[in-house]
């Protein structure tokens, strides 16, 4: 463990770093979005399905992006953070009412720190009406019968059909709160009922995670478990089980079930129990220091912020310990993944890992990684930060 605490102050010189790279980004990546990795460490314009650079607003990665707009415009009130975020923002609404590449599960993601940032921080109708556009079309694929919410493909696909995955946990925010904000709960119900599927079925009872997880939408029965980019179907991918970390307690925000932080908290015991030496995880639980494979320093930054949300609402000695960990993880992120300094990187942070199997994204920085390290920072420099999600 590091000796020396990691404070307040030590999180705003990182932060103050990582702003030097986001000024650089603003004038290439102010119409245009970066790749969802960088290559050899440096972002380019996300690639269109016909491989043209183009950075267009497509896929599942391009608002984290933005966020980090939000998170540099809400630490200095500097409108130059904002503008630019607001140009991404008025894409993003043009994505929706476009329906350009919004059939699938990620549409928290995309819409919680775009829209739904930007209408916390400035009261935008126009951003508000956006998001509840992009809950309304979530909707469509949840499935009534097992009560989830698909995640990729076609409904009729029947590769793809009833299934479910971990990370959607991290969507549910945007339909809570479509609930609170048109008061009508049927986004919650479908919100609350995928949660408890995936805590029932996707949790393993070693608080081991399934990355997805099929169930027959004819039956409404639970089938099997699966991964798409964990090192095995029954290994723990480690971005997986910190987006349970921090999913369940974000639903417990909502919806006060208690479970939520019982299992949360068995996850987090685990991940912080298959943390290596310099406690950044790699990018499956099922490695270790000599293993030779990478880390995942994403997984590492959304685990933090998951620790941080979880610590608020348990008892003393147990947060105290959460927010300690999370700390200690943090101050290995700042002082050995992030590009404060590696002046080539327009990235953030260093060491992650989007797929192995797919040998996509391995070894390089990643947009989310990016925006939790951001994000944890954030918490570290006011507590009392009000969640995007």
């Amino acid at each position: 463990m590091y000796q020396i605490p990691f404070t307040s102050k030590n999180a705003e010189d990182a932060f103050k770093a990582a702003l030097v790279k986001v000024d650089a980004n603003l004038v290439p990546f102010r119409e245009k979005f970066p790749d969802d990795t960088t290559y050899k460490n440096v972002y380019y314009p996300r690639k269109d399905r016909n491989g043209e650079m183009t950075g267009a607003n497509i896929g599942w990665t391009t608002s984290f992006w933005t966020g980090i707009l939000w998170l540099a415009y809400e630490w200095t009130k500097d409108e130059k953070y904002r503008e630019v975020a607001q140009v991404q923002v008025d894409n993003f609404i043009t994505r929706m009412e476009t329906a350009s590449d919004v059939d699938h599960h990620d549409l928290g993601f995309l819409y919680s720190i775009t829209c739904i940032a930007d209408y916390k921080l400035n009261g935008s109708q126009k951003s508000r009406d956006g998001a509840i556009l992009a809950a309304e079309t979530l909707m469509k694929r949840f499935w009534e019968k097992p009560g989830i919410i698909q995640a990729w493909g076609r409904m009729d696909d029947p590769k793809q059909r009833g299934r479910a995955i971990i990370d959607s946990l991290m969507n549910l925010p945007l339909l809570y709160w479509a609930s609170l904000e048109t008061g009508n709960p049927r986004y919650a119900v479908a919100a609350l009922r995928h949660a408890t599927q995936l805590q029932r079925y996707q949790v393993r009872p070693d608080a081991t995670t399934y990355h997805t997880f099929y169930f027959n939408t004819e039956t409404g029965e639970a089938d099997h478990g699966e991964t798409a980019q964990g090192f095995a179907d029954d290994s723990c991918w480690a971005r997986g089980q910190a987006w349970a970390m921090y999913g369940f307690p974000l639903s417990y925000i909502y919806t006060r079930r208690e479970s939520f932080l019982k299992t949360a908290t068995a996850l987090t015991d685990y991940f912080l129990a298959h943390t290596p030496s310099d406690r950044v995880a790699y990018w499956d639980l099922a490695f270790g220091d000599g293993s030779g494979e990478e880390k995942d320093s994403s997984a590492s930054a959304i685990a933090v912020c998951g620790m941080l949300e979880l610590a608020k609402y348990l008892p003393a000695q147990k947060a105290a310990s959460y927010r300690q960990q999370a700390l200690e993880i943090l101050k290995s992120l700042v002082d050995n993944y992030s590009t404060r300094d590696h002046p080539e990187s327009n990235a953030l942070l260093l060491h992650s890992v989007y797929s192995k199997p797919g040998k996509h994204g391995v070894d390089e920085a990643c947009l989310w990684g990016d925006y939790f390290y951001m994000e944890a920072l954030m918490r570290v420099m006011n507590p009392s930060w009000r969640l995007y999600w």
